[in-house]
């Protein structure tokens, strides 16, 4: 490394703009109009195209493309962009595209979030803070992600689908509807809901008593005898009181493409 921590084989547009104290490894390449807040660390061989702009003390591991053009047959080299916060980590392999122009011209990722290798995050997808993506997990264009969710490893997510805060999708498992937030999916023989992320809330901190109205409020979507009209009204009526449940009737009022049951 430089005394400006830049190692001298890096290939760093002149268009670029680099923060305080960002480290540049051997032979990584940082192209046109990408910013870089202070503290990030691109390790060798990483490879970050723009326009792309990124927060603080992001960090990209080797053989990382992040900021590419988008993979979508319409896209004719015009203006898009990626934006992301601060404190992600991008292991190796893992691809970020920017946005197309019928997308709305930019993929945005939020702070905190982890991408472990071979991920992928399509054009125009729009993701929270603080999900974990495992390996291989892909998201095709248009995709929509809350905070705190996980996406397993292998699990592809259909375009234009959402997935909710604090959702978990189980390895293996493929997504073509909405996944509701605080809900567990996972493909057994088909792919189904099991209710509420219980552990995983819990490890997010939600208490005994928000867990539990959660699995309460499943249980009447997904296991009465009820359609779907009449089990959001009668979780409506049986919880007014709470925060949690209002979020997921929302949730579900709002989609267009049906949701995981």
């Amino acid at each position: 490394m430089s005394a400006l921590g830049i190692h001298p084989t890096a290939l760093i547009a002149t268009s670029a703009k680099l923060g305080r104290d960002v480290m540049v490894g051997p032979f990584a390449v940082i192209g046109d109009e990408v910013e870089l807040g202070e503290g990030c660390i691109i390790h060798h061989h990483a490879v970050l195209q723009g326009p792309s702009r990124f927060g603080v003390a992001n960090v990209f591991h080797p053989f990382c493309v992040i900021g590419g053009d988008p993979q979508d047959y319409t896209f004719a080299g015009e203006r898009t962009e990626l934006l992301v916060g601060d404190k992600n980590i991008f292991r190796e392999y893992v691809t970020v595209s920017r946005g197309t122009r019928k997308g709305g011209a930019i993929t945005r990722i939020g702070s905190e979030n982890f991408f472990l290798a071979y991920a992928h995050i399509g054009h125009d997808c729009q993701i929270g803070g603080s999900n974990l993506f495992v390996n291989a997990a892909t998201l095709a264009g248009h995709v929509t992600i809350g905070d705190f969710a996980t996406i397993g490893a292998l699990s592809p997510v259909h375009q234009f689908c959402r997935v909710g805060s604090y959702a978990y999708v189980g390895a293996a498992t493929v997504i073509t509807q909405d996944v509701p937030p605080f809900s567990r999916v996972v493909t057994a023989r088909a792919t189904k809901s099991f209710g509420a992320n219980s552990i995983g809330l819990e490890r997010r901190g939600f208490s005994a008593e928000r867990v539990k109205t959660l699995q309460r409020a499943f249980r009447t979507l997904l296991r009465s005898k009820l359609n779907t009209t009449q089990a959001l009204d009668a979780l409506r009526r049986d919880y007014a009181d709470s925060d949690d449940v209002r979020e997921l009737v929302k949730f579900i009022e709002s989609g267009e493409r049906g949701f995981v049951k």
